[in-house]
Parts: structure tokens; C-alpha cells; sequence
């Protein structure tokens, strides 16, 4: 898992930065082909460093130990260890749609981050499954791939909003008919990049998950309630961070929003429920 996960994430990198400064070049000829690589360049090395922190930002997402959620900090040591990984630093989202996600480079530098209503909806065990989950995303290592597509998903918005705003090299603005499609497709691109890698690591992340926790109809339950608060309760963020973070969660929470739905990054929440009461009956993860 590391070293595949680890392909992809350079592999996202490369064709990030090819895709960038050939939107560059399209725009505003060899100088913006330049601009573009430079841009590349210090996108690839903040999405490597700081990505996490960009996304924790984004959730208002606040740190919390032992003595401010003693219940929370026990389970998860317990959970960490039974997945043979360091404690991650933990935060809690000031939303009431219950969900979590994890972040990080590593497992080393990793974190877990909970909603507000997550911890006020499930009771323990659903939360255990929950936890689980994402511990597993952990050591599977998804969660530099997740978070890195979280910036890069930033960035092909941003780049597809200013493509025809902002002026490059010898031209006044960039040909209107690249520009037009590169508003169109730069976004769309983006979602489909996320649903092309999301999907199987959610399958792999609730085995996983089921494996740590010791009770797959934990997790199965979890889901459930999320899938069915997730079209209830609105996650309020804005629109930059519902295009560029729904792949991180367990269950996307903007699924009650209809353009995100025609894009989901995440398996049919049936399936995956059916696929852990399986695991649960036979005792196979």
C-alpha cells in the first residue's frame, strides 16, 4: 500500500504540474508556460508540506488532548494501537453534520478530525467504527493522496477562474476559446480525478477499518446515519472546499447537493454497508 500510494501521489504531482503548464502555454505562449512551471513547482511542495494544515484551516478544525476530551483521546490510543500506529493528533470541526476525516503526510504526521455533530449523534461504538475507518486510511497510507488532491483540486479551480482574468506575456488576455475550455474542463477534470482514486480505497478503508475496530456492523451503522444526516444537515463551508475535500470523508457530506452527486467520489453507501454485514457473519475482513 505504501509504495503504491506513493506512485500515485508522485504520479498526481507530474501530471499536475504537465496539466498547469500547458494551460500556461495555451494562455499565454512560452512565458506563461514559465510563470505556469514555477507555479507548478511551489503548488507540488506546499501540497507535500502543508496540505494538511491548508485542510484542518478550511474546517476551522481545532486541536484537542486528553484533558479537553478524555473519553475521545482513550479511544483512539486504544484504536492506534490495535492498527499498530502513533496516536494522531486529533481536532474537532465545529459542524453540526455529523462526519470525520483524516490528514497528513504520514502516519507519523497524521490527524483525525471529527465534527462536532459526529460526537454528539453516534453513540461510542458507531464512533469506534467511524474512528476505525479512518484510522485505516492511515495505514494504508491514502491520506497524502487524499490531501494532495484536495490542493491540487484547489488549484484547477483557481487556475480555471483566473485563466481568463489575468494577463501573461505579449498577449493582452489569453485566446477566449481556450480560455472557455478551460473553464469548463478544468473543474470537471478535477472531479473526476477524485472519483477516480477514491473509490476502491474506501472499499479497502472500511475492511480495514472493520479489522481494527473488531465489529464491522459498527461501521456499517455509522454509515447509515451519516448518509441519512449528510442530506439533512448541510456541511456550511464554501464552495472551494466542498469541490476539493468531499473525497476525504467517509460519506461525502454535500450529497444533498445535486451537481456534487452527478460527480460522487464515494461507493454506494449500500454496497459498502452490505459488504461489512458480510464481514461481520462470516468473520472474514
Amino acid at each position: 500500500m505504501m509504495n503504491s500510494n506513493g506512485l500515485r501521489t508522485v504520479f498526481l504531482m507530474t501530471l499536475v504540474a504537465v496539466l498547469v503548464m500547458f494551460v500556461g502555454h495555451l494562455v499565454a505562449g512560452t512565458s506563461g508556460m514559465v510563470i505556469a512551471f514555477v507555479v507548478a513547482t511551489a503548488m507540488n511542495f506546499f501540497s507535500y508540506w502543508k496540505s494538511d494544515k491548508m485542510v484542518l484551516k478550511m474546517y476551522n478544525a481545532q486541536p484537542v488532548d486528553r484533558q479537553s476530551h478524555p473519553g475521545l483521546y482513550r479511544m483512539m490510543e486504544e484504536l492506534a494501537r490495535n492498527a499498530d500506529l502513533p496516536m494522531p493528533a486529533l481536532y474537532i470541526i465545529p459542524q453540526q453534520q455529523p462526519n470525520a476525516f483524516a490528514t497528513g503526510r504520514n502516519p507519523e504526521h497524521s490527524a483525525v478530525a471529527f465534527t462536532r455533530g459526529i460526537l454528539e449523534t453516534l453513540d461510542e461504538e458507531e464512533l469506534r467504527g467511524v474512528a476505525a475507518h479512518e484510522l485505516a486510511h492511515i495505514k494504508n497510507r491514502d491520506i497524502l493522496t487524499s490531501t494532495v488532491v484536495a490542493t491540487v483540486v484547489s488549484a484547477l479551480s483557481m487556475l480555471a477562474q483566473f485563466a481568463y482574468f489575468i494577463p501573461m506575456g505579449d498577449r493582452d488576455r489569453g485566446n477566449p476559446l481556450v480560455t472557455l475550455i478551460v473553464l469548463i474542463t478544468a473543474p470537471l477534470a478535477a472531479m473526476l480525478l477524485k472519483a477516480a482514486i477514491s473509490r476502491t480505497r474506501e472499499y479497502e478503508a472500511d475492511r480495514e477499518g472493520a479489522r481494527i475496530s473488531g465489529n464491522p456492523q459498527q461501521l456499517a451503522s455509522a454509515l447509515q446515519r451519516i448518509q441519512k444526516a449528510a442530506k439533512q444537515i448541510p456541511m456550511n463551508v464554501s464552495e472551494s472546499a466542498m469541490r476539493s475535500t468531499s473525497h476525504m470523508f467517509p460519506v461525502n457530506p454535500f450529497s444533498g447537493k445535486r451537481l456534487m452527486s452527478l460527480f460522487s467520489t464515494h461507493p454506494d453507501t449500500e454496497d459498502r454497508v452490505e459488504r461489512l454485514m458480510e464481514m461481520g457473519r462470516t468473520g472474514t475482513f
